[in-house]
């Protein structure tokens, strides 16, 4: 399979690049972030998105503000790096990654002793963490094609494959190690409204490695779960704490759904979206413009003056899953969270472990 890099970072130029996903599935375009502004503005529209990926511009963003600082004096650098942090940090606030990536290469950056020495170290934790990245959802779909039949048909929700990643990707990981082991997949993507992720980007992905993909509108998953044609569905997630699954909007209902039909349903998701730390009732669920709703392609689609409630996000209660997938092995819930913590531990020693 061709693995689709979606955040990269080009020393050469000091550049953040990224495939624009707005555009697709019609237009491939990369796009150069030059500063952290521009970095925010693509997170904000969606150019880049997705739990790790989000994990690694975060990195990749705190690595570019210390090479666009040019300060001397070794603790105004350091304040002005934490400055743009922030700024990245509160682009979107309910993916946990996002903080989590951000705070890696700050943390590394506080233990320098020069500017030239905290830049370094910066390139060092960056890139340990996009390579940690791509590990992490090898494992992770090592461990989740185990339970997938030898023939099956899987739904999805949302986009949780490479371009929700650095590669390979989560939910899509786990049938692409799937289908690398001899198993025959296909997909129901829903097209998750109202910006289509699953029928551009999904959809995009699955053709692109030969894996048969059928596109379906969100309120059809229920009717085909009834008719027996879902196996067993798969989501990502952008957040987990210990008492609900936060994810695109639309997992929740879908859950629920599975759970009524008795369709196994699978969280997919590394190690560091996890948050023992916060309760679901503690956590801002991003709510976004009325204009995504309300307009398509330059078309009105609901009338001038007629709100709009537009979350990205739902939260989805640990009783409704079968069990969730990570690149530490499968857990039934809950999880376990000493395993968790370990693990996240690896990733920043002293924060989360």
């Amino acid at each position: 399979m061709r693995a689709v890099e979606t955040i990269a970072w080009d020393d050469t130029s000091g550049e953040i690049i990224l495939i624009d996903q707005t555009r697709l599935p019609e237009i491939f375009r990369l796009v150069r972030c030059r500063t952290v502004d521009r970095l925010v503005k693509a997170i904000k529209r969606l150019e880049v998105r997705g739990a790790p990926a989000l994990g690694i511009a975060g990195a990749y963003g705190v690595l570019l503000a210390t090479r666009r600082i040019h300060e001397r004096d070794h603790a105004v650098f350091i304040e002005r790096v934490r400055k743009e942090a922030e700024k990245i940090r509160g682009a979107r606030p309910t993916a946990v990654n996002l903080s989590l990536g951000a705070d890696v290469v700050i943390d590394a950056i506080g233990q320098a002793g020069s500017v030239s020495e905290a830049r370094e170290k910066a390139f060092d934790a960056a890139k340990a963490l996009a390579d940690a990245d791509a590990r992490s959802c090898h494992e992770l779909g090592r461990h989740g094609a185990r339970l997938l039949p030898d023939r099956c048909t899987v739904l999805t929700h949302c986009n949780a494959g490479a371009l929700a990643c650095r590669e390979w990707g989560t939910a899509l990981g786990v049938i692409r190690s799937a289908v690398e082991s001899g198993k025959s997949v296909s997909v129901l993507a829903c097209e998750t409204r109202p910006l289509l992720q699953g029928a551009r980007l999904t959809a995009w992905e699955l053709q692109r490695d030969e894996i048969p993909v059928t596109v379906i509108p969100d309120s059809e998953a229920a009717f085909l779960m009834q008719q027996g044609r879902v196996d067993l569905v798969i989501v990502g997630a952008d957040r987990i704490t210990p008492d609900a699954v936060f994810n695109k909007v639309g997992t929740y209902m879908h859950a629920v759904c599975a759970h009524h039909h008795g369709v196994p349903f699978y969280v997919a998701a590394p190690a560091s979206t996890f948050d023992p730390g916060h309760a679901a009732e503690e956590i801002t669920i991003e709510e976004r413009d009325r204009s995504e709703v309300a307009c398509w392609g330059g078309i009105t689609t609901v009338p001038e003056g007629v709100e709009v409630i537009n979350f990205a996000f739902d939260q989805t209660p640990h009783d409704l899953l079968t069990a969730f997938i990570t690149d530490i092995g499968v857990f039934p819930p809950p999880p376990d969270w000493s395993a968790i913590q370990a693990a996240q531990g690896k990733i920043l020693p002293g924060r989360r472990g």
